[in-house]
């Protein structure tokens, strides 16, 4: 069988900030994986953002400074960015681009596998069934995440989202099975990416977490990469290694920005507030790479975490993930303590098939709608009161002001640093619940109601 050696493109047409145009070019198409050699011998490595007839516009990710179009080499790998896969992930800390930062060897894999990846067909899925658990209190018991599915964290500028998302999956486990947590940031400052390291640390020794770090003066095209690469690593230690994974993604707002400028580079027509017209699509290809495989062992949980410019829950990025995500964390000042979830907000879509006998406590999901309930009855009791005063609320509304306060306190707040485990929540929730009089809580059975109820004097 004849090998053949691939082409050196020589007539680079134009350098344009961190752009290059090649001339002649044949065969080349849109996110092909491109290597430039300098005249000094140097390598550096480009994506394939337009291919126009006999023109390719090469992204470079190490910028174009001191190239000089004579001299320059173009060779085209003829198809996706493509990296090695295996466990050798567990336990590194690489950039976007999987090149470590731990002082470790590059990561070497028992195969290898293109970065675009594909979403699963939903007709190939198999139904999320068992919980993953996060050790945040008010998010295992009223939106608890399920293995195989894809649930976003919205929040406003200036709210921890970030710490929020670091302690998720610090502490996150699928109750004793294999477990890993590949955490992706986005964009992130310096002194952020530090603190997700930090808190990090202790997963990542004990190989449990690939933690990829895009810093926000990196790249734009690795800002693009980096979801992809995480999903990538995720997919193979799932489907093939038989591992239950949690993909973090951190935050998408600023993969959507850069998504914005790479489109903007490649000339295509914006639409609204400037992004892509295929915003949605592009999201969905990574949001849907989750799920559980029937035949295939483990399960890719996806946990996208995105602020909302101005705290407006309409911009396109919040928007789009709403649609095609199968619930919402959503973040609010309005709640005054950490972790600033608002539960009436909040949903998690595939909550009831991963909760109940077996799997939580039997009582599980009419608990957490106890709780909601209440929360609800309470809310309009404290608007009333802001008109009457609470000296004229009838005494039951007085005890449903008392749960809320009860609620934040023992159930919501919860330290940055603090893990709880599924029966302290649970001691919590009854807890919170107990405040109210034994006749408003319909939504339990009486036979929950024996078990778990105490009156509080």
């Amino acid at each position: 069988m004849t090998s053949w050696a691939p082409v050196e493109y020589t007539d680079v047409a134009e350098l344009r900030g961190p752009l290059i145009v090649v001339r002649g070019v044949r065969g080349v198409g849109w996110d092909e994986y491109a290597s430039i050699e300098l005249e000094t011998g140097q390598r550096r490595h480009g994506l394939v953002l337009e291919a126009d007839r006999d023109l390719a516009v090469v992204q470079v990710f190490e910028g174009t400074a001191g190239l000089r179009a004579e001299g320059t080499r173009v060779t085209f790998a003829g198809c996706p960015l493509r990296i090695p896969v295996g466990a050798g992930w567990l336990g590194r800390v690489c950039d976007g681009r999987g090149r470590p930062l731990d002082g470790g060897p590059p990561v070497f894999g028992t195969a290898d596998a293109a970065v675009t990846g594909f979403p699963l067909n939903p007709t190939r899925r198999e139904p999320p069934s068992e919980p993953v658990l996060t050790g945040v209190s008010v998010i295992d018991a009223l939106t608890t995440l399920v293995r195989g599915q894809k649930i976003a964290v919205f929040s406003s500028g200036g709210l921890p989202h970030l710490e929020l998302a670091a302690q998720i999956a610090a502490q996150a486990n699928a109750g004793g099975t294999p477990f890993s947590v590949v955490f992706a940031a986005i964009g992130l400052t310096h002194a952020d990416a530090a603190t997700v390291r930090d808190t990090l640390e202790e997963r990542s020794a004990a190989g449990e977490l690939t933690l990829l770090l895009n810093l926000a003066d990196d790249p734009v095209i690795e800002r693009v990469l980096t979801p992809r690469l995480a999903l990538t690593v995720a997919e193979h230690l799932a489907f093939v290694l038989g591992r239950h994974v949690l993909v973090v993604l951190a935050d998408m707002t600023s993969y959507c920005e850069a998504l914005r400028e790479v489109s903007a580079a490649r000339g295509e027509i914006p639409a609204r507030r400037a992004y892509p017209g295929y915003l949605y699509s592009d999201l969905a290809s990574l949001y849907e790479r989750c799920g559980r495989v029937p035949g295939l062992p483990g399960s890719v949980t996806v946990l996208p975490v995105l602020t909302m410019p101005a705290g407006d829950i309409t911009h396109p990025v919040p928007d789009l993930t709403g649609y095609i995500t199968e619930g919402q964390i959503l973040l609010t000042r309005d709640v005054p303590v950490y972790p600033h979830i608002d539960p009436l907000s909040s949903l998690s879509r595939m909550m009831r098939a991963g909760v109940g006998p077996g799997r939580t406590r039997p009582e599980h999901m009419d608990l957490a709608a106890q709780i909601l309930a209440a929360l609800a009855r309470a809310r309009q009791a404290a608007e009333l009161a802001e008109i009457v005063g609470e000296g004229a609320l009838s005494d039951t509304d007085r005890r449903y002001l008392a749960m809320a306060d009860a609620f934040t306190r023992r159930l919501l707040a919860q330290r940055p640093d603090e893990a709880r485990s599924l029966d302290e929540t649970f001691d919590r929730a009854w807890g919170v619940v107990s405040v109210l009089p034994r006749r408003e809580l319909s939504m339990l059975s009486p036979a929950a109601l024996d078990a778990g109820y105490g009156e509080e004097t």
